[in-house]
């Protein structure tokens, strides 16, 4: 097993349909319980081990994962407001070392998860089937990815990320 990509590399759903989204909602709903589980009972020095050589620590993978979800869903709203807004990237390696992101405690993050990921998925729950082709401009990607995609990349983002800290070391 590749311990970058334990779940494999991001792959689009072959067929976009009512079903695959709604198990992809289910996913992103359900990511603060399996997040949740998989961190169950580890002790302090385990959170602060990188999850594989050269990683982040399990502590710096759950805050980051607030982080990178909190612009997913604020990338959400754009596409929803505006015309195809080019979003902001953001630089996740350095984000994961400012000093809260390897230090504080993860009950923060885990908390703010709770509460983002339900109200996400209230949101692409509400969509019409035709919302979903609305758009953002990355401009790292140098492309559109319209919701579809995001909510099957943060569906995927997620379970990925959950499976470092299962598989750590």
């Amino acid at each position: 097993m590749d311990k970058r990509y334990p779940i494999g590399t991001f792959q689009m759903p072959e067929e976009k349909n009512e079903k695959e989204l709604k198990s992809l909602i289910a996913d992103i709903k359900g990511l603060p319980e399996k997040l949740r589980e998989a961190v169950h009972g580890l002790t302090q020095e385990q959170l602060d081990s990188p999850y594989r050589e050269g990683g982040w620590t399990i502590r710096q993978v759950v805050h980051h994962l607030a982080d990178a979800h909190m612009n997913a869903f604020i990338r959400t709203k754009l596409a929803l407001t505006e015309e195809t807004p080019t979003i902001k990237p953001f630089e996740e390696n350095d984000w994961a070392v400012t000093k809260e992101a390897q230090e504080a405690p993860i009950e923060l993050s885990l908390s703010l998860l709770d509460g983002l990921q339900k109200r996400w998925a209230l949101l692409l729950e509400s969509l019409e089937e035709g919302e979903f082709t609305k758009a953002v401009y990355h401009p790292g990607m140098e492309k559109e990815l319209d919701l579809y995609t995001l909510t099957a990349l943060y569906a995927w983002h997620g379970k990925h990320h959950t499976a470092h800290i299962v598989n750590a070391n």
